[in-house]
């Protein structure tokens, strides 16, 4: 399976090695042309606004909503749960999402830079906790009906699923656990 790793800003590299470990085949997405080569599609972290003005920039933005109003399966990772959200709180007035996820999420919700944090998360569907890293991270603020909390902390949906988008607040790449993108993969 050829999986598209938006390669604009943040930790696409690592994000493609826990990929390509896991028997997929990652692909760096920077331009619409390398899009049409992938089934799926990895938006990582980095910093939301200066994605979107990316996304922009390149011309990726309508393809990738394209593909993604198609049913093409994606999974964000911090700043990537807030491109694929339906509501940004707290966000610029020229920033854009993709609206794929019924969530609304709060930018920055644990705070700035230096209140990063890990965390040990109970993710439904894993055995044992995840090792959560938590960077100037998102929180969902509302959830759908259709969507599927699957790690909260402080009471807030930290790991979530949409049909076939699933978006986590934290930074899975930065563990040695490949877990959540295994859950992604399988539901690809």
């Amino acid at each position: 399976m050829k999986v598209g790793v938006l390669a604009l800003q943040g930790a696409f590299v690592a994000h493609g090695r826990v990929l390509r470990a896991l028997g997929a085949e990652p692909h760096e997405v920077r331009s619409p042309d390398d899009l049409d080569r992938v089934d799926a599609l990895v938006m990582p972290g980095g910093e939301s606004t200066t994605m979107s003005m990316l996304l922009a920039s390149s011309q990726l933005h309508q393809p990738i909503a394209d593909r993604l109003a198609d049913g093409m399966p994606a999974f964000g990772t911090c700043a990537g749960m807030i491109l694929l959200a339906r509501g940004v709180l707290d966000g610029r007035d020229d920033q854009r999402s993709f609206g794929v996820l019924d969530v609304d999420v709060r930018r920055n919700a644990f705070g700035r830079q230096v209140d990063s944090f890990e965390a040990e998360l109970e993710v439904a569907g894993l055995d044992a906790p995840f090792h959560g890293v938590f960077i100037r991270a998102p929180v969902v603020e509302r959830c759908g009906e259709a969507v599927d909390v699957l790690a909260s902390i402080e009471g807030k949906a930290v790991l979530v699923r949409d049909g076939n988008v699933i978006a986590a607040a934290f930074h899975p790449e930065l563990s040695d656990d490949d877990r959540i993108h295994r859950l992604f993969l399988e539901g690809v």
